[in-house]
């Protein structure tokens, strides 16, 4: 681990933040029902991680220098959606035959981080006089 590629990754990081901020802003009026600008970014930074990690392997047709891949993958996916480095995940498993423990997987994330924000917010809410709001701002919750 250099200093270059930390350097790398935190610009990355950096430009998927503010790409992310950038959306989650835009969708802000179709979000009223949905929180379509999460989807969209979990779903684009899905895509993004699946596309550019298959094409640029260092034995494919396209190899990237391990720095690009860095840059993109854990930097800018990283920082514009972890919901991206999760669904690589459960690819690998569903590619690897491990169909259950692509689905514990599924099931474990999504269940464990909605208990995980609720524990959260209950504990914050005792210590905050009973709060019963999260974001003060609806792009918070994007974030």
């Amino acid at each position: 681990m250099s200093f270059t590629t930390c350097l790398v990754v935190m610009i990355g990081g950096a430009l998927g933040t503010l790409t992310r901020y950038a959306l989650s802003v835009l969708t802000l009026p179709i979000s009223r029902e949905l929180p379509w600008g999460t989807i969209a970014i979990n779903v684009t930074g899905s895509f993004l991680i699946g596309l550019f990690g298959t094409l640029t392997l260092a034995h494919g047709r396209y190899p990237v220098p391990e720095n690009l891949r860095l840059f993109v993958m854990i930097g800018l996916c990283g920082g514009y959606t972890t919901f991206s480095s999760f669904s690589l995940q459960t690819l690998d498993l569903l590619r690897s035959g491990e169909v259950i423990r692509a689905g514990i997987n599924v099931v474990a994330s999504v269940v464990l981080c909605v208990a995980a924000v609720s524990v959260g917010h209950l504990a914050a809410a005792r210590l905050n006089l009973g709060a019963t709001q999260i974001a003060q701002m609806s792009i918070e919750e994007d974030g």
